[in-house]
């Protein structure tokens, strides 16, 4: 905070720091498929752990991926979902990137 003077009496001003979108590519998908090898405690997990999502929304997600066969876990950029991605994979769930069709 940076104090300048007006007159005699001090006034307090606030340097607000906007932070810039460097990475301006187009959304794509992060998708994560249903397989017969991982448990719903270890998807959970995963997504937790990698994805920052909160237990119940990965807990959702992975009756998602469950009953449906997929989920859409994640939509950012590709440069944002790739490291994800293979941290998934790395891990032994099936995921894939998918970009938007325009």
């Amino acid at each position: 905070m940076e104090r300048l003077w007006n007159n005699t009496q001090p006034v307090e001003t606030e340097e607000v720091v906007l932070e810039e979108i460097t990475d301006s590519g187009s959304l794509a998908e992060l998708i994560v498929y249903n397989d017969d090898i991982n448990t719903f405690d270890w998807v959970i997990k995963c997504l937790v752990e990698i994805l920052k999502h909160s237990s119940e929304q990965a807990e959702q997600l992975s009756l998602i991926i469950h009953y449906k066969g997929k989920a859409t876990v994640k939509t950012a950029t590709m440069e944002v979902l790739r490291p994800l991605r293979n941290a998934l994979v790395d891990r032994g769930l099936s995921a894939v990137i998918e970009s938007f069709q325009d």
